[in-house]
Order: structure tokens, then sequence, then C-alpha cells
């Protein structure tokens, strides 16, 4: 055993320890391990990419397996199932949908395919970067509006920024990193009014963890004809990260344009594991159960320690430190726990994901430790 594998090894025990004597909400049940697949405890806990902490299910394992006989195939011919289930779901028809390699992937070729050469992107100050950093090498220029005080998509002003220069609006709700959500009104209104002006892009990468009753996604401006598009990825809720798969929904003819566009697309394995994902229900309301119980951990040490959180809509939480962001980094990762990056111009602010109980148990110990 080397030095390396010693400390990791000699870390997780002391981790073990350490939530031996806390009160875990629940552990899971052999049964529950083969279905939902929770990753090992390792060090350091990585809980800064908002990552799903379970899957594949055992269910979506096994459609893989079963599609390596494919593996020698080229996707293009076995995607017809997911569209196929897609195209239910969202009540499109298959000519809105656009598979792609993970919702970034999406991101990254509407802002090259609408932007490029000098056409303008207006988007919030933070946010979700993939499009504007990838359309800006192909020419665009990005206008960034800052977040309003409840720190969430100053839409006013948005709307007010719209020149005919304007080629998209970039609108990721609930947003990536503050986890805001707009109001219903507030975001319908939008999004009709801009989508007459230029083109909306709704990322809709955490629509499944809103908790609100009736909260729409704006696949529904979609099916008027508006000039809007939808994002949407099975990394998140379906823990399907490493496979990279997602999807854009939009009227025909912007799908058309942007499909001519993919690059990357997927592989078989990916869309069947997919569209075993869409059919397992269990492991679909299991990673939501998770996600509310851990972040109620992290609520209860933020309450604690007295500090200033967004209640989130997603499966991560923004807290504030009261510290550099840089410093308190460092020394959370000194106690074997990996937080999010800086989000300029909130560096005093942290985002933290949700991992196992366990994880989050470890993370909300040594919060209170860094921070007491």
């Amino acid at each position: 055993m080397d030095r390396r594998e010693w400390m990791r090894r000699g870390s997780a025990l002391g981790a073990l320890s350490l939530l031996s004597g806390s009160s875990v909400i629940s552990s899971l049940t052999a049964e529950e391990k083969a279905k939902f697949n929770p990753r090992d405890l390792e060090f350091p806990i990585q809980l800064n990419f908002n990552e799903n902490p379970f899957g594949p299910s055992e269910k979506v394992r096994q459609a893989m397996i079963d599609a390596f006989k494919i593996g020698c195939r080229y996707p293009d011919t076995y995607s017809q199932e997911l569209l196929d289930m897609i195209s239910e779901k969202e009540g499109v028809s298959r000519d809105h949908i656009v598979i792609t390699g993970g919702s970034t992937e999406g991101l990254k070729i509407t802002g090259s395919t609408f932007a490029n050469n000098g056409g303008e992107i207006i988007a919030a100050r933070p946010t979700f970067l993939a499009m504007m950093m990838y359309a800006k090498q192909w020419g665009a220029t990005i206008n960034w509006v800052d977040l309003d005080k409840n720190l969430t998509h100053d839409v006013d002003e948005m709307e007010r920024r719209i020149s005919a220069k304007t080629k998209l609006i970039f609108l990721c709700n609930p947003n990536n990193p503050t986890s805001t959500l707009l109001s219903k009104n507030k975001l319908i209104d939008f999004c009709t009014a801009a989508s007459k002006k230029t083109i909306v892009f709704s990322d809709e990468a955490y629509y499944d963890f809103i908790e609100e009753k009736d909260y729409p996604s704006m696949t529904s401006l979609v099916k008027k004809g508006e000039n809007v598009i939808v994002s949407r990825t099975f990394s998140k809720v379906y823990g399907l990260a490493g496979l990279r798969i997602g999807y854009l929904i939009a009227k025909p003819e912007l799908a058309n344009k942007i499909r001519d566009n993919v690059v990357a697309y997927t592989n078989v394995l990916a869309l069947k594991a997919a569209a075993s994902a869409m059919q397992d229900k269990e492991f679909y309301q299991f990673s939501l159960r998770k996600v509310n119980e851990c972040k109620q951990i992290m609520y209860a040490a933020m309450d604690e320690l007295k500090l200033e959180y967004i209640k989130s809509n997603t499966n991560f939480i923004f807290f504030k430190t009261g510290r550099d962001i840089d410093i308190f980094n460092r020394q959370m990762l000194a106690e074997g726990v990996k937080v999010g990056r800086a989000f300029p111009p909130y560096t005093d602010w942290c985002r933290i994901s949700t991992g196992t109980v366990e994880e989050v148990q470890y993370f909300a110990e040594k919060l209170k430790k860094v921070l007491s």
C-alpha cells in the first residue's frame, strides 16, 4: 500500500468514525444500494460539480450492458426510441427535439449557431457560462446583466438591453450558482415579450428539483411557435453525468439550424441508458428524496452557524461564508471537502452540492469546524 492510498484510507476511517457518532437520516439497505448505486465515500469528498451521488440505477446499468452488442454501430439508428419518449414527455413532435452530448453541447452549439461573428448574447452575472464562453470563441459579444437584490435574474433590465444586435438571451432558471427561481408570472411575461424580439434560451437543467407546484417549463412557449429554446439534461436527477446526453426543444425552424451544427452528439450506451432512466420512476423519486434530505442537513448546519443562504430549487445551495472564497476553499479542502469555485462578484459566497447523506453530514461537521 503506497503512502497516498494509506492517507486516503486513513481519512475515510476517520470520517466513518465521525459519522458513527452523528444521526444519519436514513441509511441504505443492501437492496437500495444495488438499485440506486451510491458512490463510495472517498476523499476529498467532491461536492463541487452538482453531480448526483447515485446512479446509474440498476435498471440503467443493465440497459447499458445489453447495449454492448451494438457498440459497433453508429448511434443514429438507435436514437428513435429515445426521441419518441422525449416527444411524448414534452408534448411535441420529434422534429422539435435535438439530442446532444449533454445539455452543455446544446448550449455551446446554440451560442455559436446564432451569435457568431459579432452577435450579442444577453446573460446574467453570475450564471452557467458554457454558452457564453464558447460563443465568444466564434466572435460573439456578451452583454452581462448583474443579478437583482434577490440574487435572481433582473429580467426587466435584460429586456431593456435588447437591441438589433441581440441574437440570444440566456436564462438559466433555476440559476446556477444561486439556485434562485423566477416567479411564474415574471418568467412567462418576460419570455413571451422577449421572444418577439430575439431568441430566448431557457436552460432547465435543474427543473426536476423545483418544488413549487405547477411551475411552468418554457416548452409551453415552444409549443406556441415562439422563438424559445429549452435545454434539458440526463446528468442531474437521472445520475448520468458521465455518459454525456441531453436534449434541446425548439420549433423545427430553430431545431434544424442547431441540429446541423451538432458536433459531439452521443453514443449508443448513453441513448439506451437515457431511455431506461426515463422509465425508472423509482430511481427518479429516490434521487429527489435524497436531495431534499441532504439539503435539510445543510440548512440545519447553516442555521446553527447563523449563515445567510438561499432556499434551493436545485441540488446545491448557495450560502454566504463571510470570507474570501479562495481562502474558504483551501480551508475546506484541508478538511477533506471540495466546494464550488468563485462566482464573482459574490466572492464571499459558496456553492455546495448535495451528496450522499454520509458525505453531507461530513461536510456539515467540517463547515462548523471551519466557520465556528
